[in-house]
């Protein structure tokens, strides 16, 4: 999907596509973290951006689709927290090299070629000290989760993002199980999950 096919989903719907509720593998990753520079690549609606904010982080917010941008905005400004959004496509603009304390990705499905372009960027964005985390739909979920897109080239394996965090230390690199409410109970999704830090 490109910008304007995500722009017209976002703008389909009357209520945030996506939770306000930050994802909790993200939580997870950087709850016991002391806040400084983040940076939410493909931040959606901001769920992720303005949690972070909320606890003192200093975030930017990146994503190629304007109208998500906008709704990250309206939902930092109910929340009363800052948060820098800028509308940009992540695989063509590298962020600041040693900048952020913190870099999330989360739920970016791309080809190989412009993942590992994504990745790199990630990585070279650390500071010394600084924590990745990505978590996106695992390629497993296929035939044993739910949700997610079908096509199994875009979908993330631990070992393809632990690839692409090369010189990075690898805290955390599995696939995932994630309880999804359904009628009638809760069924898994199966995600990819790595938290990775560049050493100090």
């Amino acid at each position: 999907m490109d910008s304007d096919d995500w722009d017209a989903r976002y703008a389909g719907s009357a209520e945030l596509v996506w939770t306000a509720e930050p994802n909790r593998f993200v939580v997870a990753a950087a709850a016991d973290l002391s806040p400084g520079d983040a940076l939410d690549l493909a931040a959606g609606e901001g769920r992720n951006a303005v949690w972070l904010a909320e606890r003192g982080w200093r975030v930017t917010a990146v994503d190629f689709s304007p109208v998500a941008v906008e709704r990250g905005r309206q939902l930092a400004g109910r929340r009363g927290v800052p948060v820098r959004w800028q509308v940009a496509d992540v695989t063509a603009t590298a962020p600041e090299p040693d900048r952020y304390d913190l870099v999330v990705v989360a739920y970016l499905h791309l080809p190989p070629a412009d993942l590992a372009t994504v990745l790199a960027g990630t990585r070279r964005a650390l500071r010394p000290g600084g924590t990745a985390v990505v978590v996106g739909h695992d390629r497993a979920n296929l035939d044993a989760g739910t949700g997610g897109p079908r096509d199994p080239a875009i979908l993330l394996t631990p070992e393809a993002v632990v690839a692409g965090l090369t010189g990075l230390r690898v805290d955390r690199a599995e696939t995932a199980r994630r309880p999804v409410a359904v009628a009638g109970g809760t069924v898994d999704a199966l995600d990819t999950v790595v938290v990775a830090r560049r050493p100090g």
